[in-house]
Protein backbone atom coordinates (compact mmCIF):
# COMPACT_ATOMS: atom_id res chain seq x y z
CA UNK A 1 0.00 0.00 0.00
CA UNK A 2 2.86 2.34 0.85
CA UNK A 3 4.49 1.61 -2.53
CA UNK A 4 1.25 2.38 -4.34
CA UNK A 5 0.88 5.69 -2.48
CA UNK A 6 4.43 6.75 -3.41
CA UNK A 7 3.73 5.88 -7.04
CA UNK A 8 0.46 7.84 -6.99
CA UNK A 9 2.18 10.88 -5.45
CA UNK A 10 4.83 10.69 -8.21
CA UNK A 11 2.06 10.84 -10.79
CA UNK A 12 0.47 13.83 -9.06
CA UNK A 13 3.78 15.69 -8.93
CA UNK A 14 4.36 15.07 -12.61
CA UNK A 15 0.81 16.12 -13.49
CA UNK A 16 1.10 19.41 -11.62
CA UNK A 17 4.76 20.30 -12.09
CA UNK A 18 5.76 18.66 -15.35
CA UNK A 19 8.97 16.90 -16.35
CA UNK A 20 11.15 19.65 -17.71
CA UNK A 21 13.25 22.48 -16.38
CA UNK A 22 11.29 24.84 -18.65
CA UNK A 23 7.96 24.20 -16.91
CA UNK A 24 7.61 27.77 -15.51
CA UNK A 25 8.09 29.25 -18.96
CA UNK A 26 5.60 26.73 -20.35
CA UNK A 27 3.00 27.80 -17.80
CA UNK A 28 3.35 31.43 -18.89
CA UNK A 29 3.21 30.92 -22.65
CA UNK A 30 1.33 27.64 -22.99
CA UNK A 31 3.02 24.52 -24.33
CA UNK A 32 3.49 24.83 -28.09
CA UNK A 33 5.39 23.18 -30.91
CA UNK A 34 5.31 20.22 -33.27
CA UNK A 35 6.12 16.59 -32.48
CA UNK A 36 6.78 14.07 -35.27
CA UNK A 37 6.39 10.34 -34.66
CA UNK A 38 6.69 7.33 -36.99
CA UNK A 39 7.07 3.58 -36.81
CA UNK A 40 5.45 0.46 -35.40
CA UNK A 41 1.88 -0.39 -36.34
CA UNK A 42 1.59 -2.00 -32.89
CA UNK A 43 1.93 1.30 -31.03
CA UNK A 44 0.25 3.47 -33.66
CA UNK A 45 -3.37 3.33 -32.32
CA UNK A 46 -2.22 4.09 -28.77
CA UNK A 47 0.02 6.95 -29.91
CA UNK A 48 -2.86 8.45 -31.90
CA UNK A 49 -5.11 8.32 -28.84
CA UNK A 50 -2.45 9.90 -26.64
CA UNK A 51 -1.90 12.64 -29.21
CA UNK A 52 -5.62 13.44 -29.40
CA UNK A 53 -5.96 13.69 -25.62
CA UNK A 54 -2.72 15.64 -25.15
CA UNK A 55 -3.78 18.18 -27.78
CA UNK A 56 -7.03 18.77 -25.91
CA UNK A 57 -4.92 19.98 -22.98
CA UNK A 58 -2.34 21.74 -25.16
CA UNK A 59 -4.09 23.02 -28.30
CA UNK A 60 -0.95 24.80 -29.50
CA UNK A 61 0.85 21.47 -29.89
CA UNK A 62 0.76 19.70 -33.26
CA UNK A 63 1.52 15.96 -33.29
CA UNK A 64 2.13 14.29 -36.65
CA UNK A 65 2.03 10.46 -36.48
CA UNK A 66 2.58 7.92 -39.24
CA UNK A 67 2.87 4.12 -39.16
CA UNK A 68 5.19 2.08 -41.36
CA UNK A 69 6.75 -0.58 -39.14
CA UNK A 70 9.26 -0.67 -36.31
CA UNK A 71 12.17 -0.70 -38.75
CA UNK A 72 11.06 2.62 -40.21
CA UNK A 73 10.52 4.04 -36.73
CA UNK A 74 14.06 3.17 -35.68
CA UNK A 75 15.65 4.46 -38.89
CA UNK A 76 13.67 7.71 -38.71
CA UNK A 77 14.58 8.23 -35.04
CA UNK A 78 18.30 7.55 -35.50
CA UNK A 79 18.47 9.82 -38.55
CA UNK A 80 16.51 12.45 -36.58
CA UNK A 81 13.89 12.57 -39.35
CA UNK A 82 11.33 12.39 -36.52
CA UNK A 83 11.33 13.26 -32.83
CA UNK A 84 10.17 9.80 -31.78
CA UNK A 85 10.22 6.39 -33.41
CA UNK A 86 7.69 3.75 -32.38
CA UNK A 87 9.43 0.40 -31.94
CA UNK A 88 7.79 -2.91 -31.08
CA UNK A 89 10.79 -5.19 -30.52
CA UNK A 90 14.04 -5.26 -28.55
CA UNK A 91 16.55 -2.47 -29.16
CA UNK A 92 19.75 -3.98 -30.57
CA UNK A 93 23.29 -3.24 -29.28
CA UNK A 94 24.16 -1.82 -32.72
CA UNK A 95 21.26 0.65 -32.45
CA UNK A 96 22.35 1.66 -28.97
CA UNK A 97 25.85 2.34 -30.31
CA UNK A 98 24.29 4.62 -32.92
CA UNK A 99 22.65 6.66 -30.17
CA UNK A 100 19.26 5.03 -29.66
CA UNK A 101 17.58 6.15 -26.43
CA UNK A 102 14.32 4.48 -25.54
CA UNK A 103 11.56 4.35 -22.99
CA UNK A 104 8.96 1.59 -22.51
CA UNK A 105 5.39 2.86 -22.86
CA UNK A 106 2.97 -0.12 -22.78
CA UNK A 107 2.77 -3.86 -23.46
CA UNK A 108 0.94 -5.89 -26.09
CA UNK A 109 1.43 -9.23 -27.89
CA UNK A 110 1.46 -10.96 -31.25
CA UNK A 111 -1.05 -13.79 -31.76
CA UNK A 112 -1.46 -16.41 -34.53
CA UNK A 113 -4.57 -15.96 -36.67
CA UNK A 114 -6.78 -17.93 -39.05
CA UNK A 115 -9.88 -17.24 -41.12
CA UNK A 116 -13.20 -17.56 -39.28
CA UNK A 117 -14.57 -19.65 -42.18
CA UNK A 118 -11.81 -22.24 -41.99
CA UNK A 119 -13.73 -25.55 -42.35
CA UNK A 120 -11.77 -27.05 -39.46
CA UNK A 121 -12.11 -24.05 -37.15
CA UNK A 122 -14.08 -25.81 -34.40
CA UNK A 123 -11.42 -28.51 -34.12
CA UNK A 124 -8.59 -25.97 -34.20
CA UNK A 125 -10.11 -23.91 -31.39
CA UNK A 126 -10.62 -26.99 -29.24
CA UNK A 127 -7.21 -28.59 -29.82
CA UNK A 128 -5.07 -25.50 -30.37
CA UNK A 129 -1.56 -25.66 -31.82
CA UNK A 130 1.81 -26.01 -30.14
CA UNK A 131 4.86 -23.78 -30.55
CA UNK A 132 6.60 -26.67 -32.31
CA UNK A 133 3.76 -26.97 -34.84
CA UNK A 134 3.84 -23.23 -35.49
CA UNK A 135 7.59 -23.48 -36.01
CA UNK A 136 7.00 -26.25 -38.56
CA UNK A 137 4.62 -23.94 -40.45
CA UNK A 138 6.73 -20.77 -40.59
CA UNK A 139 10.32 -21.97 -40.16
CA UNK A 140 10.98 -25.59 -41.20
CA UNK A 141 8.14 -25.88 -43.73
CA UNK A 142 7.32 -29.40 -42.52
CA UNK A 143 3.63 -28.56 -42.06
CA UNK A 144 1.83 -27.51 -45.23
CA UNK A 145 -1.62 -29.00 -44.65
CA UNK A 146 -4.29 -28.37 -42.03
CA UNK A 147 -4.57 -32.12 -41.44
CA UNK A 148 -1.33 -31.91 -39.44
CA UNK A 149 -3.26 -30.00 -36.76
CA UNK A 150 -6.58 -31.87 -36.90
CA UNK A 151 -5.41 -35.43 -37.65
CA UNK A 152 -8.07 -35.91 -40.33
CA UNK A 153 -7.89 -36.50 -44.07
CA UNK A 154 -9.21 -33.12 -45.13
CA UNK A 155 -6.28 -32.55 -47.48
CA UNK A 156 -6.57 -28.76 -47.15
CA UNK A 157 -3.37 -26.82 -47.92
CA UNK A 158 -2.29 -24.00 -45.61
CA UNK A 159 -1.81 -20.53 -47.13
CA UNK A 160 0.96 -18.96 -45.03
CA UNK A 161 1.18 -15.19 -44.67
CA UNK A 162 3.94 -13.11 -43.12
CA UNK A 163 5.06 -9.46 -43.06
CA UNK A 164 7.03 -7.97 -45.95
CA UNK A 165 8.16 -4.89 -44.01
CA UNK A 166 10.84 -4.70 -41.31
CA UNK A 167 8.62 -4.82 -38.25
CA UNK A 168 8.48 -5.71 -34.59
CA UNK A 169 5.58 -8.15 -35.01
CA UNK A 170 7.53 -10.37 -37.42
CA UNK A 171 10.74 -10.14 -35.39
CA UNK A 172 8.87 -10.97 -32.18
CA UNK A 173 6.96 -13.84 -33.79
CA UNK A 174 10.16 -15.25 -35.29
CA UNK A 175 11.92 -14.94 -31.94
CA UNK A 176 9.14 -16.96 -30.30
CA UNK A 177 9.73 -19.64 -32.96
CA UNK A 178 13.50 -19.58 -32.39
CA UNK A 179 14.44 -17.77 -35.59
CA UNK A 180 14.72 -14.37 -37.30
CA UNK A 181 12.26 -12.43 -39.44
CA UNK A 182 14.07 -13.35 -42.65
CA UNK A 183 13.54 -17.04 -41.80
CA UNK A 184 9.74 -16.77 -41.81
CA UNK A 185 8.03 -18.55 -44.69
CA UNK A 186 4.91 -17.29 -46.44
CA UNK A 187 3.62 -14.63 -48.77
CA UNK A 188 4.83 -11.23 -47.58
CA UNK A 189 2.20 -8.60 -46.82
CA UNK A 190 2.81 -4.99 -45.82
CA UNK A 191 1.65 -3.76 -42.42
CA UNK A 192 -0.59 -5.09 -39.67
CA UNK A 193 -3.82 -4.07 -41.44
CA UNK A 194 -2.63 -5.73 -44.64
CA UNK A 195 -1.74 -9.01 -42.93
CA UNK A 196 -5.08 -9.13 -41.10
CA UNK A 197 -6.91 -8.44 -44.37
CA UNK A 198 -4.97 -11.19 -46.16
CA UNK A 199 -6.14 -13.79 -43.62
CA UNK A 200 -9.72 -12.45 -43.66
CA UNK A 201 -9.78 -12.92 -47.45
CA UNK A 202 -8.32 -16.44 -47.45
CA UNK A 203 -10.29 -19.37 -45.92
CA UNK A 204 -7.12 -21.46 -45.76
CA UNK A 205 -4.95 -18.60 -44.51
CA UNK A 206 -2.77 -18.42 -41.42
CA UNK A 207 -0.99 -15.31 -40.16
CA UNK A 208 -0.03 -13.36 -37.05
CA UNK A 209 -1.02 -9.92 -35.82
CA UNK A 210 -0.66 -7.50 -32.96
CA UNK A 211 -3.77 -7.89 -30.82
CA UNK A 212 -5.16 -4.47 -31.74
CA UNK A 213 -5.61 -5.62 -35.34
CA UNK A 214 -7.45 -8.80 -34.33
CA UNK A 215 -9.77 -7.33 -31.68
CA UNK A 216 -12.04 -4.29 -31.90
CA UNK A 217 -11.04 -1.94 -29.06
CA UNK A 218 -14.62 -0.63 -28.85
CA UNK A 219 -16.57 -3.93 -28.73
CA UNK A 220 -13.67 -6.00 -27.27
CA UNK A 221 -14.64 -8.79 -29.71
CA UNK A 222 -12.54 -10.36 -32.45
CA UNK A 223 -12.77 -8.54 -35.77
CA UNK A 224 -15.22 -10.14 -38.19
CA UNK A 225 -13.50 -12.62 -40.47
CA UNK A 226 -10.41 -13.29 -38.35
CA UNK A 227 -9.89 -15.69 -35.44
CA UNK A 228 -7.06 -16.10 -32.95
CA UNK A 229 -5.58 -19.58 -33.15
CA UNK A 230 -5.15 -20.73 -29.52
CA UNK A 231 -1.71 -21.93 -28.47
CA UNK A 232 -1.54 -25.25 -26.61
CA UNK A 233 1.00 -24.03 -24.08
CA UNK A 234 1.40 -27.27 -22.13
CA UNK A 235 1.37 -29.49 -25.21
CA UNK A 236 -1.32 -31.88 -23.98
CA UNK A 237 -3.31 -31.82 -27.22
CA UNK A 238 -6.09 -29.50 -26.10
CA UNK A 239 -6.87 -26.00 -24.86
CA UNK A 240 -7.36 -26.26 -21.11
CA UNK A 241 -9.34 -23.77 -19.07
CA UNK A 242 -6.23 -21.83 -18.03
CA UNK A 243 -5.19 -21.56 -21.72
CA UNK A 244 -8.62 -20.46 -22.95
CA UNK A 245 -8.36 -16.65 -22.81
CA UNK A 246 -8.84 -15.50 -26.41
CA UNK A 247 -12.58 -14.83 -26.63
CA UNK A 248 -12.40 -11.12 -25.83
CA UNK A 249 -9.79 -8.38 -25.77
CA UNK A 250 -10.15 -8.04 -22.01
CA UNK A 251 -9.44 -11.74 -21.51
CA UNK A 252 -6.31 -11.78 -23.65
CA UNK A 253 -4.88 -8.56 -22.17
CA UNK A 254 -5.46 -9.98 -18.69
CA UNK A 255 -3.57 -13.14 -19.69
CA UNK A 256 -0.68 -11.06 -21.05
CA UNK A 257 -0.56 -8.90 -17.91
CA UNK A 258 -0.49 -11.96 -15.63
CA UNK A 259 2.17 -13.76 -17.67
CA UNK A 260 -0.10 -16.61 -18.79
CA UNK A 261 0.62 -15.71 -22.41
CA UNK A 262 4.32 -16.28 -23.20
CA UNK A 263 6.91 -13.54 -23.71
CA UNK A 264 7.75 -13.41 -26.53
CA UNK A 265 5.34 -13.02 -28.30
CA UNK A 266 4.19 -10.65 -25.53
CA UNK A 267 6.52 -7.62 -25.45
CA UNK A 268 7.04 -3.97 -24.48
CA UNK A 269 6.41 -1.17 -26.97
CA UNK A 270 8.85 1.77 -27.04
CA UNK A 271 9.33 5.37 -27.98
CA UNK A 272 12.87 5.82 -29.34
CA UNK A 273 14.89 8.94 -30.09
CA UNK A 274 18.46 9.79 -31.10
CA UNK A 275 19.83 10.52 -27.66
CA UNK A 276 17.53 11.60 -24.83
CA UNK A 277 14.86 14.03 -26.07
CA UNK A 278 15.62 17.62 -25.11
CA UNK A 279 12.80 19.66 -26.62
CA UNK A 280 10.33 20.59 -23.90
CA UNK A 281 7.25 19.70 -25.90
CA UNK A 282 8.56 16.17 -26.64
CA UNK A 283 9.57 15.47 -23.04
CA UNK A 284 6.25 16.77 -21.72
CA UNK A 285 4.31 14.57 -24.15
CA UNK A 286 6.19 11.41 -23.13
CA UNK A 287 5.86 12.35 -19.47
CA UNK A 288 2.11 12.89 -19.82
CA UNK A 289 1.69 9.56 -21.68
CA UNK A 290 3.52 7.73 -18.88
CA UNK A 291 1.37 9.33 -16.20
CA UNK A 292 -2.06 10.77 -17.00
CA UNK A 293 -2.06 9.08 -20.40
CA UNK A 294 -2.04 5.66 -18.77
CA UNK A 295 -5.76 6.08 -18.07
CA UNK A 296 -6.38 5.41 -21.79
CA UNK A 297 -4.23 2.27 -22.04
CA UNK A 298 -6.80 -0.37 -21.06
CA UNK A 299 -9.61 1.06 -23.15
CA UNK A 300 -7.23 1.15 -26.10
CA UNK A 301 -6.61 -2.59 -25.82
CA UNK A 302 -3.08 -2.41 -24.40
CA UNK A 303 -1.52 -3.59 -21.15
CA UNK A 304 -0.10 -1.11 -18.67
CA UNK A 305 3.45 -1.71 -17.51
CA UNK A 306 3.85 -2.91 -13.90
CA UNK A 307 3.86 0.03 -11.47
CA UNK A 308 7.54 -0.26 -10.60
CA UNK A 309 8.58 -0.42 -14.24
CA UNK A 310 6.37 2.53 -15.13
CA UNK A 311 7.96 4.52 -12.34
CA UNK A 312 11.41 3.57 -13.66
CA UNK A 313 10.51 4.90 -17.11
CA UNK A 314 9.32 8.22 -15.68
CA UNK A 315 12.47 8.57 -13.59
CA UNK A 316 14.59 7.71 -16.62
CA UNK A 317 12.87 10.41 -18.65
CA UNK A 318 13.19 13.00 -15.91
CA UNK A 319 16.86 12.13 -15.34
CA UNK A 320 17.66 12.42 -19.04
CA UNK A 321 16.16 15.93 -19.11
CA UNK A 322 18.34 17.31 -16.33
Amino acid sequence: MKKLMVFFISFLMISFFGCTNDQKQTEKTGLAGKITISGAWALYPMAVKWAEEFQKIHPKVIIDISAGGAGKGMVDALSQAVDLGMVSRDISPAEIEKGAWWVSMVKDAVVPTVNQENPLLDILIKSGVTREQLRDVWITGKITNWSAFTKDDAGLPISIHTRSDACGAAMTWAKYLGAHQEDLLGVGVYGDPGLAEAVINNRMGIGYNNINYVYDARTKQQVKGIQVLPIDLNGNGGIDEEENFYSTLDEVTSAIASGRYPSPPARDLYFVSHGPPKRTVVVEFICWALSQGQSFVSEGGYIQLPEEKLKEQINRLISSDQ
